[in-house]
């Protein structure tokens, strides 16, 4: 099942580290165009390596930071604890999502004995991008999330002794307070290694630059005729966090709908009364509230009006794609089937490449853009549950693109994984 590897992190210089907020970034998929070019600025920023303004100058930069001690790679293998302290709107509540960062095996996916499973669907253009940035460096720029299952918690006590002595103790641009550590005790990372053996990891965030490891993987594969499955190019960088725990938040992510041929909201809302209950709203704002909790409820933004529509119970019937009752139950299913297939005519099929479907995970995004009217309307949608995402995933199907957002996302820039043969084994044969 899941094999993991200690391994030796490239880490910023001493100096550089001491302001190691200026060097982290957000992950690829979250930064902005303005982020982006703030971030471009500092000649040393993380995002030059993870989201780099082209593949060839991201391949001279690593080398070049390697070469002028820029960054150093640790000289002991070790297990990277992770700690994200983190709050939500409207709660006073601290959370504290415990982690640590490992290589782990890369396997097929759609395979059943995959050790990995996912739950929602990649766009091709993405996957591309990540493969690139990969084979070009030899370096994993940023860690995907895993989720691992552990209800005793046995791992945590490892981790919080791990905390007493952090590298790194930083706020994100998140608000986020990332806190990381470091674990080199050889018989206390086999406690790790014994612990997701027997296990399935569900991939929470980071599908992308996953599949584009087992692409790589692939590739490297077919062209070495003397494989043995313990290359470098084998494994993939992934920070790892128990799915039991209660610190694990999922937000919605909202879909944007632009670009509509002879667009008309009075048409649209026409076509959806035929399965949907419709209610209009006083106030925009009171979306999230209203539909919150409702089973099949969404909110349709279309400038500074808004609608609650809800599916009609006996419609349900009428969903006509090919999954398993759990799939078709999930209210995404029922907004991409009924919404954007049925009402607006972009057939499920197209619908993950379709240049009319955007997606934005702030609420008061959505209602900017469609009250100046960049985009024809929006659709509010609720979080999805880790019950939900557990059943998709043994089902052995996927939700659709985007449906969940871990909050909060990892950061770019505490470490980098390489997977240069010699930067990968490990120094000494310590049983991994």
């Amino acid at each position: 099942m899941a094999r993991i590897k200690p391994f030796r992190a490239w880490r910023y210089n001493r100096d550089l580290s001491a302001n190691i907020e200026d060097l982290a970034s957000p992950l690829f998929d979250v930064v902005s165009k303005k982020q982006r070019e703030a971030l471009y600025s500092n000649p040393y920023n993380s995002i030059h390596i993870s989201v780099p303004k082209n593949i060839e100058t991201q391949k001279r930069t690593v080398e070049e930071w390697k070469a002028k001690g820029i960054i150093n790679q640790d000289q002991i293998p070790g297990i990277y604890v992770y700690y994200q302290h983190f709050s939500l709107p409207g709660s006073k509540r601290t959370y504290i999502r415990k982690g640590f960062i490992c290589f782990i095996e890369a396997t097929d996916w759609n395979s059943v004995d995959s050790d990995v499973l996912r739950h929602e669907n990649t766009m091709p253009h993405s996957v591309n991008d990540r493969i690139d940035i990969l084979a070009q460096s030899q370096m994993n720029v940023s860690p995907t999330h895993g989720l691992y299952f552990d209800p005793e918690f046995s791992l945590e006590q490892y981790m919080d002794e791990s905390m007493k002595n952090p590298i790194y103790d930083r706020e994100d641009y998140q608000g986020v307070r990332d806190v990381l550590s470091v674990i080199h005790d050889f018989e206390v990372i086999k406690k790790f290694v014994a612990k997701l053996k027997d296990q399935q990891v569900i991939l929470a965030d980071g599908h992308h630059r996953y599949e584009g490891s087992l692409l790589y993987k692939q590739q490297m594969q077919a062209q070495n005729p003397n494989h043995t499955g313990n290359e470098a190019y084998n494994f993939h960088l992934m920070y790892l966090t128990n799915a039991e725990a209660d610190d694990l938040r999922i937000l919605p992510t909202h879909r944007l709908l632009s670009g509509l041929k002879n667009f008309n909201k009075e048409e649209l809302l026409h076509k959806l009364s035929e399965d949907f209950i419709i209610k209009p709203l006083d106030n925009p704002n009171d979306v999230n509230e209203i539909i919150l909790g409702k089973k099949w409820a969404f909110g349709l933004l279309f400038g500074k009006e808004a609608v609650k529509v809800r599916l009609k119970p006996e419609r349900i019937t009428e969903l006509k794609w090919n999954f398993p009752q759990v799939v078709k139950d999930l209210d995404l299913t029922v907004m991409h089937y009924f919404i954007i297939e049925k009402a607006l005519g972009i057939l499920g099929k197209d619908q993950r490449s379709s240049e009319h479907i955007s997606f934005e995970r702030n609420f008061s995004n959505c209602l900017e853009k469609t009250i100046t009217g960049e985009v024809d309307f929006a659709i509010i949608t609720q979080d999805i549950s880790m019950e939900d995402v557990k059943n998709v995933c043994h089902s052995g199907y996927t939700l659709p693109q985007k449906s969940t957002y871990f909050y909060p996302k990892v950061i770019s820039g505490y470490l980098f994984g390489s997977i240069k043969e010699d930067e990968f084994t490990l120094p000494f044969d310590i049983g991994f």
